[in-house]
């Protein structure tokens, strides 16, 4: 009986790599495979690009407003599995579409992402909480932080300095804007330097120049 997967993992893990792994795995026996992503990720256009360098173009992207379930009923009713990369980006409603995908048509799914994101309060992404709730299988894909440790935090930077709000989708490589995934502990020794500290002092600020103001 087919199967819905969901394998997650701090940036860097290499889900990407494993996900063109298991097409090429499908494909070197003659099995068709249907690879898709969600259309948020505008970085590298239609083509999953992996860190090391092999790449493959999709066959198909969708938005937040596209039905899974009958394109892949309608054009890839063939294929031996779907591969779903940056499925974090999906809609709850688009991850139960993967399901019915997996129950109606006996397809096998297999989706990479991200599980959480870089805000420090409303760390989830909708389509990754989505997955972990229904997903027959999940599995986590490890990393290491640049201290060695386990890494598990997904980490914006902007102009060097950690920032823990703002929108779930901006590309790196615009705006000084880079991610990088650590561990708890370097997490939260950047998240006093360049967050808690700066706005402790601030906070003072406001306080002395109010102070003065009263003199």
């Amino acid at each position: 009986m087919a199967q819905l997967y969901f394998r997650y993992g701090a940036m860097g893990c290499g889900k990407t790599m494993q996900l063109l792994q298991v097409a090429f795995n499908y494909e070197e026996r003659g099995q068709k495979v249907c690879v898709i992503k969600p259309a948020t990720d505008t970085k590298n256009g239609d083509k999953l690009l992996t860190r090391i360098g092999p790449e493959r173009e999709t066959n198909f992207t969708f938005t937040k407003h596209d039905n899974i379930f009958n394109k892949i009923k309608h054009e890839y009713r063939d294929v031996a599995c779907v591969l779903c990369d940056e499925s974090q980006f999906m809609t709850p409603k688009q991850a139960d579409q993967l399901m019915k995908v997996v129950t109606k048509l006996d397809i096998p799914v297999m989706c990479y992402g991200l599980r959480l994101n870089f805000r420090q309060q409303d760390g989830g992404f909708e389509g990754a909480t989505r997955l972990l709730q229904i997903a027959h299988k999940v599995e986590e894909l490890k990393t290491i932080c640049d201290c060695g440790r386990k890494a598990t935090m997904n980490t914006r930077w902007l102009n060097g300095k950690l920032v823990v709000d703002g929108p779930d989708v901006l590309i790196d490589g615009t705006s000084n804007i880079e991610y990088r995934s650590i561990c708890p502990k370097c997490f939260y020794k950047y998240l006093e330097r360049d967050v808690k500290a700066p706005a402790r002092k601030a906070k003072q600020q406001l306080i002395d120049s109010t102070k003065k103001g009263k003199k």
